[in-house]
């Protein structure tokens, strides 16, 4: 009877908790080896089915999700899923705009410093080097100096002129947003009827708007571009990027960053008629140039001086490639294939003539330098590895070295041989910045920490909860402070350096 009630016991908490199962099987004296081999097996098997019967169950009878993809290979189980309360961010905004009419807030006027206008920041490359920031946290975590809802999607904040701007999804809108750096009310939106949603991300926009000259370059997931007043948010010129370059949204929507240079505006809507790469007027939205055929990513281009030569440095979904922006010219270009056309991760400028790509999906990184022969342009790689496998993230340059996360682990390496220093400290699917000697990271998770940026070792100076729940957006940082946001909050913090 007792042998009975102990495998009875093993069979119930294999049901219900199949790793518990697993133990109690292994320690059981009742059974031989052969039977606990099959029974593991077996154990397996239920678990895919565990994983994958259990929360449909709990969606198809109470409405509760509790799978979500929070990156790697696997969907993480959760109680509560990284969505946005649009009822609670209504209610929010509506609190504020009843304040704002009783005149309860003073006016918003211009100031603050025009700094981090762009995404990644100035140079889109991670780097904060405005102004010193702390880099001894209190124990508690940085100062908060506010926090409230937000819609969905991907954006990064932009910050000027004492206002940081930023694209999120609110309901079936897409909306552009500006609010008040001192205290995050809401000062003007500018919204469209569209909504882009994929199984793995979600719903929102994806691109990070871009400022220039008192005007906001905005993109949303279907390929819809505007160019707003930042002061008031009124519509100066619009076009839809894909449909008039006939081509597709990418399966993950899309996500590119527009780039200024000069009187340009530059994009990549990705069409495989001639229109990869287009540019048109900032100020009236007029067609310049359009170059390439080459099918989109998820990187933004930037602009870049290599042998020399100012240019345009494009990741597409095949190919780099190095292009004149003043007619988009092609200068050089070479095969970069990722899994699934995923290149995401943004190249890294090494020095006067060399760069850095990563990607994840087992692709690794590598660095390549470009030469200059009278009017012909060569690239050739200069080293190749698998330590740093950017998936989501970015990596950043300091010192003669790379810090960037190998999927959710940090790693070091040196940027002239690709030799690795170290690898430690796991920060799920997050985002690196580089401050003041130190790493900034915004993790998964939405843990905010600090590491310091040493090849000697990993040295993790403080980590404090920022954000609660599934945390891919990248951070801004302005005037002394961080913004972070993810598809349900969006905060801001003092780094001590105002």
């Amino acid at each position: 009877m007792k042998r009975f009630q102990s495998l009875k016991a093993i069979r119930v908490a294999t049901c219900l908790l199949p790793p518990l199962g697993v133990v109690l099987l292994w320690r059981t004296s009742l059974l031989g080896w052969g039977r606990k081999v099959f029974g593991t097996i077996f154990t397996l098997i239920y678990t895919l089915l565990y994983l994958t019967i259990i929360p449909g169950f709990l969606y198809y009878v109470a409405g509760i999700e509790v799978v979500e993809w929070r990156g790697g290979y696997l969907p993480a189980l959760t109680l509560r899923k990284t969505l946005p309360d649009y009822k609670l961010l209504e209610e929010n905004r509506a609190k504020q705009a009843e304040l704002a009419a009783s005149s309860s807030l003073p006016k918003m006027g211009r100031g603050g410093t025009n700094y981090w206008t762009a995404f990644r920041g100035p140079n889109r490359d991670g780097h904060y080097d405005e102004k010193p920031i702390l880099t001894r946290w209190p124990e508690e975590g940085l100062r908060q100096i506010w926090r409230q809802p937000i819609g969905g999607g991907y954006s990064s904040f932009i910050v000027a002129d004492g206002r940081a701007y930023i694209i999120e999804q609110r309901r079936d809108r897409e909306v552009v947003a500006a609010y008040a750096v001192a205290d995050g009310r809401e000062l003007w939106t500018n919204g469209w009827a569209d909504k882009f949603e994929e199984p793995i991300g979600g719903e929102g926009p994806r691109a990070t708007p871009t400022y220039d000259e008192g005007r906001i370059y905005a993109t949303g997931g279907n390929g819809e571009f505007r160019c707003l007043e930042a002061d008031s948010g009124r519509t100066i010129w619009r076009r839809n990027i894909l449909a008039e370059n006939h081509a597709e949204t990418p399966k993950y929507g899309e996500a590119v960053s527009p780039l200024i240079v000069e009187d340009k505006v530059i994009v990549l809507p990705g069409g495989t008629n001639g229109s990869s790469v287009a540019a048109y007027n900032k100020l009236t939205g007029a067609p310049m140039w359009n170059s390439q055929s080459d099918k989109q990513a998820y990187t933004s281009p930037m602009l870049m001086t290599l042998a020399g030569q100012r240019q345009v440095l494009i990741v597409s979904a095949r190919n780099v490639m190095g292009i004149l922006p003043e007619n988009g010219q092609l200068l050089w270009h070479l095969p970069w294939l990722v899994e699934n056309d995923n290149a995401i991760a943004q190249p890294v400028l090494l020095g006067a003539n060399r760069f850095l790509l990563s990607a994840g999906y087992g692709k690794g990184c590598a660095a390549f330098e470009v030469t200059r022969s009278n009017a012909v342009f060569e690239v050739h790689q200069v080293w190749r590895n698998t330590f740093l496998k950017n998936k989501f993230s970015s990596s950043v340059l300091y010192e003669g070295c790379i810090y960037g996360l190998d999927d959710e682990t940090l790693v070091c390496l040196d940027a002239a041989s690709g030799e690795r220093k170290w690898r430690d400290g796991r920060f799920g699917y997050g985002q690196v910045l580089l401050a003041s000697g130190h790493l900034v990271i915004l993790g998964g998770d939405g843990d905010l920490a600090l590491v310091k940026a040493s090849p000697v070792a990993f040295e993790e100076l403080a980590r404090f909860p920022a954000l609660h729940g599934k945390t891919w957006n990248h951070p801004a940082m302005a005037d002394g402070r961080i913004f972070v946001r993810n598809a349900v909050e969006m905060a801001c913090f003092d780094l001590g350096g105002r």
